[in-house]
């Protein structure tokens, strides 16, 4: 059975959760399967809010499908953060803006796990552009997280996550949602090294900055690797130089 522990949860999730149960109209921390859910629909649809790595929730995914359960995953994209510092005690140091700013390429590393479901028809990815509030409490020395995680020691930990906003979402549910990750610029005929170019020089989507672009364009091998394994993309058995040849499965390259 999996048991979610809701005294850790963050403010940014318990948000979400209320947000989304209110939309469809459904109960919170319900028992479906030996699983328990994030929401559970009047239609019986499974909602999980996902403030981190999709993959950990393979089992659970893998079980609905399997049980033709739908269930969608909304997973929130931090594209501001607003830092705010507190000593031990409580009292507000500062207040900063974080310079980073994630995108949806942000989170293709976290669906590595779970690529053999994303076109599944009863799977459906949520991704929503958030702005949130990160607290922070100072520590007064270099500090390890529970989870070792942290490979340089910091004088802080983080004590909650808040929702300020959402601001935009976008539904990735068939072929075409996930290949809208590629560029339009990009050839009909493309290597990995001309992915990257066309990332970097992408217009879409309008409010990508500079650092935006760099970001996405660091990813191009893993979105590759995943368009390729959901079958969305295939290796013509050519090469330009070293790199291999690519296209759009089932697309004419002429």
């Amino acid at each position: 059975m999996t048991v979610i522990n809701t005294c850790n949860e963050s403010s940014l999730h318990k948000k979400l959760k209320t947000i989304y149960a209110l939309e469809y109209d459904g109960k919170t921390e319900e028992k479906s399967g030996g699983f328990i859910c994030d929401i559970i629909t009047k239609e019986g649809t499974i909602i999980e809010i996902q403030t981190g790595a999709v993959s950990p929730l393979k089992s659970k995914i893998e079980w609905a499908v399997n049980s033709k359960i739908k269930i969608k995953i909304v997973h929130p994209v931090i594209e501001e953060k607003i830092i705010r510092t507190m000593t031990e005690e409580g009292t507000l140091i500062k207040t900063s803006k974080s310079p980073v700013k994630e995108t949806y390429f942000s989170v293709l590393r976290g669906l590595t796990g779970v690529y053999p479901w994303l076109l599944n028809e009863n799977f459906e990815l949520e991704l929503i552009n958030v702005s949130i509030t990160e607290v922070r409490k100072k520590t007064g020395q270099k500090t390890q997280l529970k989870n070792k995680s942290r490979r340089h020691l910091k004088d802080w930990i983080k004590e909650d996550k808040i929702l300020n906003s959402i601001n935009s979402k976008k539904i990735f549910r068939t072929k075409q949602d996930y290949l809208s990750l590629l560029p339009d610029t990009l050839p009909p005929l493309f290597t990995p090294p001309e992915l990257k170019t066309a990332l970097l020089n992408s217009s879409w989507p309008s409010n990508f900055t500079k650092k935006n672009k760099n970001d996405a364009a660091k990813q191009y091998g893993l979105l590759i690797w995943l368009l390729e394994k959901t079958g969305l993309i295939e290796y013509t058995g050519e090469k330009n130089g070293r790199s291999r040849i690519y296209k759009i499965k089932g697309v004419s390259a002429d």
